[in-house]
């Protein structure tokens, strides 16, 4: 069996490094294509060593874009490869612009599709990315949800329920894997000068909260508050960067630093006392790390994050993230539970899966 997985941006190689691993130990032959969607040679290198991942066999390097260019880039380069290498099918991760281009091109040329953290939904349909899950999940032949809640949005859908399995989360089986690795390797709090436990993580991506500037108004607020009472280390893209109000970039106590690979972000989340974020992944990850998470968004694709885990969503209300700061570092949240099936072997799960669909036939 043959299987061209895609991936584009750095949560993707998160989820794909255990799926490599997988389909090597079952016997399924697989080609990497890396779309350069999110592209920075030394963060990529970073990335791929940290998580043991082997080069790709084929980079299209797409680059940055509009989503309307960055999409037709993706697939332009993506048809040639696909039709050279004629695999048995696409597997696509999450739900990035890499994620629904790969998929148009594969079921248009009638290849079948498989997608890996479907199901998922914030019922917001400003967000790019909820568009790009539920056409990708629309398109797929099969659907591996990471939580419960995907398996009910998928069948609500009217997808036919033998397409869909719940088989647990692909990030917590790379978390699972390196974080004793990170504990020893990294040496991240030694140099920052910060102690465990003593300091808070942020980070903002979306261009809903980074691209308004009454946002970050709120949000530098928020922060010279919440930076009065412990330091928070904000690792920073250029483009957030560039998007900093002064008042924020002059908070000494704000450390704002480059962005980290793999093995040294999973280190500081892991040792922080709170996490500040809009970002999908990391909800998830302090899910299993029983790590507070204040989520900088008015609603979440993960619920099971907020069911099971330590995430309170508190949107970009400055007075509500610092009062909800103040609760949770005075009396921290504890895990319900942790997910079904987010125990490190959810890519096993989906390598017995795709072999027993290939033997059916």
């Amino acid at each position: 069996m043959r299987i061209l997985i895609v991936a584009g941006a750095r949560p993707n190689f998160i989820k794909i490094a255990p799926l490599l691993t997988a389909f090597e130990v079952v016997g399924i032959d697989s080609i990497l294509v890396h779309t350069g969607q999110h592209y920075d040679e030394r963060m990529n290198d970073v990335f791929f060593r940290d998580l043991e991942i082997r080069q790709p066999d084929y980079n299209l390097a797409v680059g940055s874009g509009t989503h309307a260019v960055q999409t037709a880039e993706i697939m332009k380069g993506f048809e040639p490869v696909l039709m050279e290498t004629a695999p048995d099918a696409v597997l696509v991760v999450g739900d990035v612009n890499s994620t629904v281009a790969a998929g148009l091109v594969a079921v248009k040329a009638g290849v079948k599709l498989i997608h890996v953290e479907a199901g998922l939904r914030s019922f917001d349909r400003t967000m790019p990315e909820e568009i790009n899950r539920i056409l990708t999940d629309a398109m797929s032949d099969l659907l591996f949800c990471s939580e419960q809640s995907g398996v009910r949005n998928l069948r609500n859908e009217g997808v036919d329920k033998n397409k869909i399995h719940l088989v647990g989360n692909v990030m917590i089986d790379s978390l699972e894997r390196y974080r004793h690795r990170a504990a020893v390797a990294s040496h991240i709090l030694a140099d920052l000068n910060i102690s465990p436990g003593a300091y808070a993580v942020l980070t903002m991506h979306r261009p809903a909260n980074v691209d308004d500037p009454d946002v970050m108004v709120r949000m530098s607020w928020a922060l010279q508050r919440i930076t009065s009472r412990m330091p928070v280390v904000f690792p920073a893209h250029p483009r957030t960067r560039d998007k900093l109000p002064r008042s924020m970039t002059r908070c000494d106590a704000l450390r704002i630093v480059e962005p980290m690979g793999y093995l040294d972000f999973l280190k500081l989340t892991a040792s922080a006392a709170v996490v500040l974020t809009d970002s999908g992944g990391l909800q998830e990850e302090t899910t299993a790390l029983g790590i507070p998470c204040l989520t900088l968004r008015d609603n979440t694709e993960r619920p099971a994050t907020i069911d099971c885990g330590t995430n309170i969503l508190v949107g970009t209300d400055a007075r509500l993230i610092v009062s909800t700061f103040d609760a949770v570092c005075q009396n921290p949240p504890l895990p319900v539970c942790r997910p079904r099936f987010w125990d490190g072997c959810t890519a096993e799960r989906i390598a017995l899966i795709l072999i027993k669909n290939w033997e059916k036939g």
